[in-house]
């Protein structure tokens, strides 16, 4: 069924738990802020309304000012998102990938400095990784075509529905594959990110069947554990709507929702990512890139030259021709 060993996987991450409660931080944090902003922005602009003669004015401007709270937070985020893959995303997979290789690492707060020192030394600043994982997610978006989408698993004619539907949950399953590569990056010392990351993209998709076949398994895990996670989350905003019926019950059901979306992103994402790395890692040993799966991945993606010419540039090479 699956190549991945979860009580070993759930042992990484308990290892982990710093990055865990880092992680639960900053992304309940960033949803906490869109509720604060947008429901401020809704409060000011619904008293604003009041001033005016137009009797919608208090419902029209309570949108607008919820839409500018909303567009203020994502502006913030949107500048902070190199630091949040720099410092969240890719210090924890350094801490794993030590991990899944039985490496010692720290416990504790000193954890997450340890894993900065590690990413900082394959990465000396924050953008050169941004554009690295930006390049990478723009290869993933030809991968599922070139892998040969379900057709590789589900030769049966006259199912084009259930087909397209498969191709779609492979599309999502393949989430992960830019924090895949990273991993391989961070796991063989790598000093060009560039060469690296197409090195490692390539391995991934010679053995596109082993990888795809747990990533679907994992997608399908990670959103049971979803749902179940939302249940928990929504039965307590419930007791409340009970209880005090209003806006104030309705934000508290909100609150509920973001927060089982904060908990999916802290605890189940990482355990997808741990756990397919370890899959990759089993799966690639003793392998070199196939040159044939190195130009099929060149005619298709533009990203995936652009990180060839990245890396001849770094070597003082010149470009891809």
């Amino acid at each position: 069924m699956w190549d991945f060993d979860i009580g070993r996987t759930l042992a990484i991450m308990a290892r982990t738990w710093p990055f865990i409660a880092f992680r639960m931080i900053v992304y309940f944090g960033i949803t906490a802020a869109y509720i604060f902003a947008t429901g401020a922005g809704a409060g000011v602009g619904y008293g604003v309304g009041h001033v005016t003669s137009d009797p919608d004015g208090p419902t029209s401007f309570a949108l607008w000012g919820g839409i500018a709270g909303f567009g203020l937070v994502s502006v913030i985020v949107y500048w902070i998102r190199e630091y949040i893959l720099y410092v969240v995303k890719a210090g924890h997979i350094a801490v794993m990938v030590h991990l899944i290789d039985g490496r010692d690492v720290p416990e504790g707060q000193g954890q997450i400095a340890y894993a900065r020192g590690v990413v900082t030394e394959r990465f000396a600043e924050a953008n050169v990784l941004f554009v690295l994982d930006q390049l990478i997610k723009g290869v993933i978006r030809v991968l599922t075509g070139l892998l040969g989408g379900v057709a590789a698993f589900l030769p049966i004619p006259g199912l084009d529905a259930l087909i397209r539907f498969v191709n779609t949950v492979i599309r999502l399953s393949l989430t992960y594959v830019d924090e895949i590569i990273l991993g391989y990056s961070i796991r063989i010392g790598s000093s060009t990110p560039f060469d690296t990351a197409r090195q490692g993209i390539v391995l991934y998709a010679q053995n596109g069947k082993t990888m795809v076949k747990n990533a679907v398994w994992l997608a399908l895990f990670m959103w049971i554990l979803a749902f179940v996670v939302f249940l928990v989350m929504l039965a307590p905003a419930a007791a409340i709507l009970y209880a005090m019926p209003g806006q104030l019950a309705g934000w508290s059901f909100v609150l509920a929702i973001v927060f089982a979306w904060a908990v999916k992103a802290a605890l189940i994402e990482p355990f997808a990512i741990a756990a397919l790395m370890s899959v990759y890692f089993k799966t690639i040993e003793g392998q070199t890139p196939n040159p044939e799966w190195d130009r099929r991945l060149s005619d298709a993606s533009k990203q995936f030259r652009e990180l060839k010419d990245r890396a001849l540039g770094a070597a003082g090479l010149g470009s891809v021709t």
